[in-house]
């Protein structure tokens, strides 16, 4: 797998943003949808990473840094025929490390509370990520689930 960070300039990229934001508005309250759009993520706080196999577009990340010490997680996807080949695994890894090279002292997340959110807890779990509270511009929201994992 190949992981490369992305101007976000190209079709393949646009598509899978879109299906992961169609995918959140189905099982979402659209009050309770805070994955950004394609525009939002072109931002000089965000880092933007797509992940490669064989040459086919699989997943991506980004990474929001808030200032202060703090990096958020966002636009966490891998394509559905591809779950269950670690790509999330290796992109949260990926975006770990590069957080800790940066001197973030901190990585944050938003994800949600239902069923449907269960396997992206449990893999932030095994990352060390712990259940905190709302974070940055977040505040209480009752389909948000907020994770934190502290890097120093």
């Amino acid at each position: 797998m190949t992981i490369k960070i992305d101007d976000l300039s190209g079709p393949e990229i646009a598509a899978l943003l879109q299906r992961h934001l169609d995918h959140m508005y189905a099982i979402t309250p659209a009050e309770s949808v805070f994955a950004l759009d394609i525009n939002a993520l072109r931002v000089p706080e965000i880092t933007f990473w797509s992940a490669y196999l064989d040459g086919e577009l699989v997943g991506c990340v980004a990474l929001k840094d808030h200032g202060d010490g703090l990096g958020e997680i966002k636009s966490m996807h891998t394509l559905d025929k591809h779950r269950g080949k670690r790509i999330a695994h290796n992109l949260v890894n990926h975006l770990i490390q590069e957080a800790k090279q940066r001197g973030l002292k901190r990585l944050s997340l938003e994800t949600g509370k239902t069923e449907h959110f269960m396997p992206a807890q449990k893999l932030y779990e095994r990352f060390g990520f712990t259940v905190s509270g709302p974070f940055a511009n977040y505040g209480p929201d009752p389909h948000s689930y907020f994770m934190t994992l502290a890097l120093a």
